[in-house]
């Protein structure tokens, strides 16, 4: 017998491996299609066409994309019409990606030894817990499933419009989207996050914004023994209106806390503490505005003041992620009119997003080591690497290609267009008229594909 290769996978190829084996499992396709029938009949759109297609999603047309897709499949002859492809979507349901992103994407980084370190902060894995608000396309059945915002002026009602909410339990450090709920826009925020609890483990850091700085929440970290760190407003509590009052930064106090009498009774019923202890930190900005901060980090030794500024500023990992959706994925250039159709077009962007973290790694390691001299480091240009990481799924995930040379090749891409990183550039955030936003969102803002 010949020598068998005993090197083991990298995490890239150990989750395009698992992607593989899991859209061309029978028992998959059986857990994530619509009824019984659908798939079984041999068409051109197969399940696992199906799910590399919607994965690709472009703001080309569905008839190019189609006819580009099944080119670089091989010889065919046989035309699919954006009619077949609106069939075969349907047969589909968006909870694939789900068990795709959960399988091959978290296990992989966090359950199996391989390439991609998982970078974290005192021994803790950071995650943050915030929600975004995503316009869908102007349906009635749309606003029926996920609620209506009505358009106001001074003259009262004039037009509405469908919304939803994104929720997205998001590894800063690493990139990775941990949970994700895509919900009624009215759903309350507070709420997502304590289903987002049940996810944390118990190494997680879990760093929210101000809006979740409530009793009730902390109160079901503390309850889970889960760790925390929230960035508190005024009138939050009293302790935190004193801190404020004294404006005094580096300063660190624990405090005992109970819910407004109010809530105490329907808190009680809930099995939530009447009583936590939370420590409160300060903190001074750049702008030399003061921050408060509540965490159950209570150990002074191990988490000193001093470390808790740059802690929080990780925080802002989650805003970058949801403009990464929005803006070069264009996740609110829906491909579909139904509920089921953004749910796939959701759930399948982010499992794309946490596959391309995984792609970028080693190359973006590369990058930081040849820059290691110059003025500024580099990393890799994620528009590019999407653009490449969508021209290439269909060699990495249906063709007969050797998953190496692939990935080979989308490595090499990747290291040929870097981008700089200038961490001291500043951007004044500036709130834009509604008309010059729309200006800028039809005719400005560049998007992948």
């Amino acid at each position: 017998m010949g020598m068998q290769n005993t090197h083991p996978l990298s995490s890239t190829q150990n989750a395009i491996a698992n992607t593989q084996a899991l859209i061309g499992e029978r028992a998959f396709c059986q857990r994530h299609r619509a009824n019984g029938k659908a798939f079984t009949r041999h068409r051109k759109l197969t399940f696992r066409n199906t799910i590399v297609f919607l994965l690709q999603k472009t703001v080309r047309s569905i008839q190019s994309h189609l006819h580009l897709f099944f080119e670089a499949l091989g010889p065919w002859t046989e035309v699919v019409t954006p009619s077949a492809w609106s069939q075969a979507r349907l047969k589909l349901r968006h909870t694939a990606f789900v068990e795709l992103n959960e399988e091959a994407v978290v296990k992989v980084i966090y359950d199996q030894p391989g390439s991609f370190e998982v970078r974290r902060w005192r021994g803790h894995r950071l995650v943050a817990v915030d929600s975004s608000l995503v316009r869908l396309p102007n349906e009635e059945r749309l606003g029926e499933e996920f609620g209506w915002v009505q358009c106001r002026n001074k003259h009262g009602v004039y037009g509405r419009y469908p919304q939803a909410r994104l929720s997205v339990l998001t590894d800063v450090l690493n990139r990775i989207a941990i949970e994700t709920f895509f919900v009624p826009w009215a759903q309350n925020e507070i709420g997502l996050a304590m289903a987002h609890v049940r996810t944390l483990g118990p190494d997680d850091v879990a760093l929210l914004d101000r809006g979740f700085a409530g009793y009730e929440l902390l109160a079901c970290f503390v309850a889970a023994q889960r760790q925390l760190v929230c960035r508190c407003p005024r009138m939050s509590f009293k302790a935190v209106n004193q801190l404020f009052k004294e404006n005094q930064e580096g300063r660190s106090i624990q405090v005992t806390l109970r819910p407004d009498p109010h809530q105490a009774r329907a808190l009680r019923k809930e099995g939530v503490p009447q009583e936590i202890t939370i420590r409160l930190v300060t903190v001074r900005l750049k702008t030399g505005e003061l921050e408060v901060l509540a965490t159950n980090l209570l150990d002074e030794q191990r988490y000193p003041t001093e470390s808790f500024a740059a802690l929080y500023q990780q925080r802002w990992g989650i805003e970058t992620y949801y403009g990464l959706l929005k803006g070069r994925l264009d996740l609110e250039n829906f491909t579909g009119l139904s509920p089921e159709a953004l749910r796939q077009d959701v759930y399948s962007t982010v499992f794309l997003s946490n596959l391309e973290s995984i792609m970028t790694r080693p190359a973006n390691e590369r990058l930081q080591e040849r820059s290691r001299d110059l003025k500024n480091r580099q990393q890799v240009n994620h528009a590019v690497c999407f653009h490449a990481l969508k021209s290439q799924l269909i060699a990495l995930l249906l063709s007969r290609e050797p998953m190496s040379q692939v990935i080979e090749k989308l490595e090499q891409l990747f290291l040929d267009n870097p981008t700089a990183v200038r961490p001291q550039r500043q951007v004044p955030r500036r709130k834009h008229s509604d008309c010059r936003s729309y200006q800028y969102q039809r005719n400005v803002r560049k998007a992948v594909f």
